[in-house]
């Protein structure tokens, strides 16, 4: 391959989060930026992930305050009837089109950077990397960088099970693309994305069964599992435990699933119109040739990289949900940034998870910051922790749902917060000031101390603290 001079500044693969941050931000830093996608520009998040299913999510959370009105306000009295589905994905489907045109392709046209078209793979040498990119029409060119990002994302895994893959079983992506309500649902997995699902199409009017292989959200304080198999058996959706698939088979009379499972030591069978398997993701590497420049990975397929984001080769970064790192769009547009201010700024920044929120949209939500109980301490801390009940937060006992709690994690030394853990109605906002908190190095004195306005969910975290030091069944209700 002839040499040449370089085409761009930086040439990105992939067209979600973390691939338009480090464009925009290359951009504004004057350099020439090429973008390479091969599909539907904008990624999972506005196309297959976080915008259809929060918004599907919206949708189920109306239907079932509906629902549950009247139980709960009395005085109250609304219906609602069975769910039109094709109505339902059609205007979910028009939401995701406006964003993919306001926040990416629109967006591409005023920062002036190129898009191509197709499918690339590195070649050249570790020295010299180069794409070669070939469009859908077989037309082939190459696209030779300064630097180069890998931003493909990620996509739903299975585990191997045994007739399994003959199946026409469901992913996190494909669920989102069913044109009527199943009459009964086998969701496999404990994660965010199972969690999510099986509640969306419970309030859809599904009948929800969920195998877990040990509890749900293990990675998380072992109350906010609790808190979540109780909210779940309110909205009648069965969780078996423990429960590990052993075979998968379609009945060919009434097309059923049929999932037989290793539960407790002996093996089940379960049936179901439809069967989700929400067990993970795995990073979308393959193909792009990273053994020919030089660039190592995983062994699930993730581009093993620097704290800076840089790989194995000087040239390549990588950002977003091929990393392996935690698989959140703000984490991936982070990257994005970082990478850019890495490679065009010789910035030297690092990562940082420290205070990294998490979220998952139930409802009520479950979300958290920082250290659990168990992490710090394995970490070496002292802890000293305070689980708040909601029935103690006003703003629950008024919005009549007292169902989940607000957990501190402190040092026992310090009283500095390193946790912060939450079930229930905005439980993401209270994460979101937890960051603060913990970046502040806030202790419990001084949260407990500070102004925090009455009727918020977000003075459950103030209320927490003062648990520390006081009977707070004993206050009224807004006193000091």
């Amino acid at each position: 391959m002839p040499e040449a001079a370089t085409d761009f500044d930086l040439a990105v693969i992939g067209s979600g989060g973390g691939a338009f941050a480090a464009a925009i931000r290359a951009t504004k830093l004057g350099k020439r930026v090429v973008m390479i996608e091969r599909s539907t520009v904008g990624g999972t998040c506005v196309n297959t992930g976080c915008i259809p299913s929060k918004a599907l999510l919206a949708a189920a959370e109306a239907r079932h305050v509906a629902l549950d009105a009247t139980s709960r306000f009395p005085g109250i009295s609304t219906s609602t009837g069975p769910v039109d589905m094709t109505e339902l994905i059609t205007s979910t489907r028009s939401l995701v089109q406006t964003m993919r045109s306001d926040k990416y392709i629109d967006l591409i046209g005023e920062y002036g950077w190129d898009l191509r078209e197709g499918n690339a793979a590195f070649a050249g040498t570790p020295a010299e990397p180069v794409l070669e990119i070939t469009a859908p029409d077989g037309a082939r060119s190459v696209v030779r960088a300064a630097h180069y990002l890998v931003a493909t994302g990620s996509t739903p895994w299975a585990p191997q099970v045994p007739g399994l893959q003959e199946t026409d079983y469901l992913t996190s992506t494909t669920a989102m693309e069913l044109e009527e309500v199943p009459k009964s649902l086998l969701v496999v997995g404990g994660g965010y994305v199972a969690l999510e699902q099986a509640q969306l199409f419970a309030r859809l009017g599904s009948n929800v069964t969920m195998l877990v292989r040990s509890r749900l959200a293990s990675a998380e304080e072992p109350e906010a599992s609790r808190a979540l198999m109780g909210v779940f058996a309110d909205e009648g959706i069965h969780v078996v435990r423990r429960a590990v698939l052993t075979s998968v088979s379609t009945d060919p009379d009434t097309a059923d699933m049929i999932v037989t499972a290793a539960v407790a030591g002996g093996q089940q069978e379960f049936r179901a119109s439809k069967l989700l398997v929400a067990t993970g993701r795995r990073a979308v590497s393959e193909g792009l040739n990273l053994d020919t420049v030089g660039v190592k990975t995983g062994d699930r397929g993730e581009i093993l990289v620097q704290d800076t984001l840089v790989s194995s080769n000087p040239r390549i970064w990588a950002a977003g949900d091929v990393t392996g790192h935690r698989e959140f769009v703000y984490v991936a547009a982070a990257h994005g940034s970082l990478m850019a201010e890495n490679a065009f700024n010789d910035a030297g920044r690092n990562v940082d998870y420290r205070y990294l929120p998490r979220v998952t949209f139930t409802s009520p939500a479950l979300a958290a910051v920082g250290m659990t109980d168990k992490e710090a301490k394995y970490a070496g801390i002292r802890c000293e922790c305070r689980v708040l009940p909601l029935e103690y937060v006003p703003r629950a006992v008024v919005n009549r749902d007292t169902r989940g709690f607000i957990k501190i994690v402190a040092d026992h030394a310090s009283g500095k917060i390193v946790g912060i853990t939450a079930v229930g109605k905005e439980a993401g906002d209270l994460a979101a000031a937890g960051v603060y908190i913990l970046a502040a190095g806030m202790t419990v004195e001084h949260v407990a101390s500070l102004w925090s306005p009455y009727l918020t969910m977000a003075e459950g975290i103030r209320i927490a603290a003062q648990s520390f030091t006081t009977d707070v069944s004993r206050l009224s209700c807004c006193a000091s």
